[in-house]
């Protein structure tokens, strides 16, 4: 699956609850250590998920501190790597859309 097909659902998920595209983007350059504009170049280039995080320029460390439940599997138990990196992004634009503070979806309290 595509980066660029699921970002502009992310985004939309965010607007539909007053957040912005902007939080949003920094919620994913804080998973991944993309800059602004290797984000946006990342979508241009139209990379799969793997492809996105195997070029990630560096994976927060605190991502372990991400915990809950998405799609009904708690990511901090999910093998894959792939697909951890992925729930974890799912959950961090999660915790956007509910109205969770900048710096606590952030792990940064």
């Amino acid at each position: 699956m595509k980066f660029a097909n699921v970002y502009p659902l992310y985004v939309q998920k965010a607007e539909r609850k007053n957040r912005t595209k902007e939080e949003v983007d920094r919620t994913i350059c804080w998973l991944t250590g993309y800059s602004q504009a290797g984000l946006h170049q990342q979508i241009e280039q139209e990379n799969d998920f793997e492809t996105f995080f195997a070029q990630a320029p560096a994976m927060n460390p605190n991502r372990s501190l991400i915990k809950g439940i998405v799609c009904g599997v708690r990511v901090e138990e999910i093998e894959n790597p792939l697909m951890q990196n992925i729930r974890y992004l799912d959950k961090l634009i999660d915790d956007l859309a509910k109205g969770k503070a900048m710096e606590k979806i952030l792990r940064q309290l």
